[in-house]
Parts: C-alpha cells; sequence; structure tokens
C-alpha cells in the first residue's frame, strides 16, 4: 500500500510540474499570418505614439541629452532588484534591428520576446497589451527609421529564482489583460481618445498607482498614487481626490509645461514624461487632461488625501 502511495504521488506531483508549465508557456498574440499587418506603418504617426507612449524616458542611454539614442541600460529600481530597459534602436548586434513589425507587436501586445521568452512586467506591457494593432504597426514604421545606437544594456540583476522568467507566466493569468481599450459611445471623442491614450499607450496608472506583493496594480488604488516603486519618495494623486480643484486647462498646462495652478514646477521623473507630452498634438495633451479630469476620486492608502 505504501509503494502505490508513493507512486500515486509521484504520479500528482509530475502531473502538477506538466501542467504548470503548460499553463505558463509564453503565447505570443499573433502569428506569421499576422506578420503583413504590421509592416508599411505611417512614421508620423508613429511618433506620436513614441512619445505618448515615453519610449526614451526608459529607453534612452543614461548621462546624454539625444532622446533617440535608444541605447536603454537605465537603471531601474524595484522591490525586486534592477532592472535594465535594453536597446531598442535599429542597431542589428544590440538592438532591434533584426526584428520585424510582427516582433514588436507581440513584445508589446504579449510580453513575448521575439525568441519565445517572457518579459518581465517592469516592461509596462500590461497597459501597451490595450493598445489597438495599427498604432504599434506605425511605431515600428518610426523606430526603425532612427540611428542605429551600438551600445548594449546591461543584464538585469534579479535575485533566484526572479530569474526564471518562466515564473512571469503565473503573473500573465493573473494580471494581464489584452484587447485594445474599448470606445464608450456615452462620451465624447476627446474623452475616448483620452482614454486610449492614458490608459494604454501613456500608460499613466503604471507610476500613479500602488502595487500589491506581486508588483500588480491595485484596482481600487488606479491614479491615486503611492509609494514609488524604486523607494524614494511617493508618486502623486491624479485624481479629483486630490486636484479637484484643477481644471481642465489646469492638466493641459502641466502637461505642456510642466507648471502646476500653484506655480510650482514638476521635478524628477515627470520633467521627463512632461517633455514627452509637450511634443504631442496640443489635442492629444487636452483629451488626456480631459479624461484624467474625469476620474472618480481615490484615496492614497496610507494618507489622510
Amino acid at each position: 500500500m505504501l509503494r502505490i502511495l508513493v507512486f500515486v504521488a509521484a504520479v500528482l506531483i509530475l502531473c502538477g510540474i506538466g501542467l504548470a508549465w503548460a499553463v505558463t508557456a509564453p503565447r505570443p498574440t499573433f502569428g506569421e499570418a499576422d506578420a503583413a499587418r504590421f509592416e508599411n506603418g505611417d512614421p508620423l504617426r508613429g511618433k506620436v505614439i513614441f512619445d505618448a507612449g515615453q519610449c526614451s524616458s526608459c529607453h534612452a542611454t543614461p548621462g546624454q541629452a539625444d532622446r533617440l539614442r535608444l541605447g536603454g541600460g537605465l537603471a531601474l529600481g524595484s522591490p525586486y532588484g534592477t532592472f535594465h530597459p535594453p536597446n531598442i534602436s535599429p542597431d542589428p548586434e544590440h538592438g532591434i534591428g533584426r526584428w520585424r513589425g510582427l516582433d514588436l507587436a507581440n513584445a508589446m501586445l504579449s510580453g513575448v520576446s521575439p525568441d519565445g521568452q517572457h518579459y518581465y512586467p517592469a516592461f509596462p506591457y500590461s497597459s501597451y497589451a490595450r493598445m489597438r494593432a495599427e498604432d504599434v504597426r506605425d511605431l515600428w514604421a518610426y523606430l526603425r527609421g532612427l540611428e542605429p545606437t551600438p551600445e548594449r544594456a546591461p543584464p538585469h540583476a534579479l535575485p533566484f529564482p526572479l530569474t526564471m522568467r518562466r515564473g512571469v507566466g503565473f503573473w500573465k493569468l493573473l494580471f494581464l489583460e489584452q484587447g485594445a481599450v474599448p470606445e464608450d459611445p456615452s462620451r465624447n471623442a476627446a474623452w475616448n481618445r483620452g482614454h486610449y491614450l492614458t490608459e494604454a499607450i501613456a500608460h499613466c496608472a503604471e507610476c500613479h498607482s500602488t502595487r500589491n506583493l506581486l508588483g500588480a496594480i491595485r484596482p481600487e488604488t488606479r491614479f491615486a498614487g503611492g509609494p514609488d516603486q524604486e523607494g524614494t519618495g511617493y508618486v502623486p494623486n491624479i485624481t479629483p481626490q486630490a486636484l479637484g480643484h484643477w481644471s481642465v486647462e489646469d492638466l493641459v498646462e502641466v502637461l505642456t509645461t510642466g507648471r502646476t495652478p500653484d506655480l510650482r514646477v514638476v521635478k524628477s521623473s515627470m520633467d521627463d514624461v512632461v517633455r514627452n507630452m509637450a511634443a504631442l498634438p496640443e489635442e492629444d495633451r487636452r483629451a488626456i487632461a480631459t479624461y484624467i479630469h474625469s476620474l472618480p476620486p481615490r484615496r492614497t492608502p496610507g494618507f489622510s488625501n
């Protein structure tokens, strides 16, 4: 009887391991049949996606002023270790010069690399996964036209077992929501555009929210601010709970110049965000401001606001 029990237990353990291996497999959304869908985009529209997506904020080579020198390497601290965004210039050795538009689509909308591995969600694909396919196509057209940057970004510095990317598959099962942000027919065009830009491309909630122990956004704190992920301070609440006296015009001004209604100037990483936002068409900044102004009030955990 003992031998039978040991055998059954061993079979169950092996079945459990096999099931876990299967359900955590990287699953790219698009296959070879979709490849043409992500070519021949509009680079001018792609630049808007690049600026709205804050691509240079993470992927520009640190310590220099050229926002289009996309050699990666910035050190991003977190409770889990240090992440280094990669080179996304068209360099064929160190960047994405050998990629296709299909590869970029699967990276941004699925969190899956061209060699079939999970990306860590420090790359904010949990927001990018809500983008429209045509915007990824246009972003690809813009990126491939930039100058190659022959610089290799350092590897992530993570402790074991976080170095095992397969575990990210469990995280995706729990927290990754895919599919383009839907339009709300009861809202006007500016609100819907702002909804899409804010929730998907600009991924504002990725910073302006509090996270759980697994690093996922706590829905009840979305846009309500909280501790900075690098452990260096706090990110402000941008719901009407904290900005109730701000108008849409005030928000547009902040996104354009960094000046707040009380005559302060935003600092730290938000300074770089403003630089990117200021490059957008004015109607897109206004659309983002319109959407943020409509957010439901939420309290920042641990604060009295």
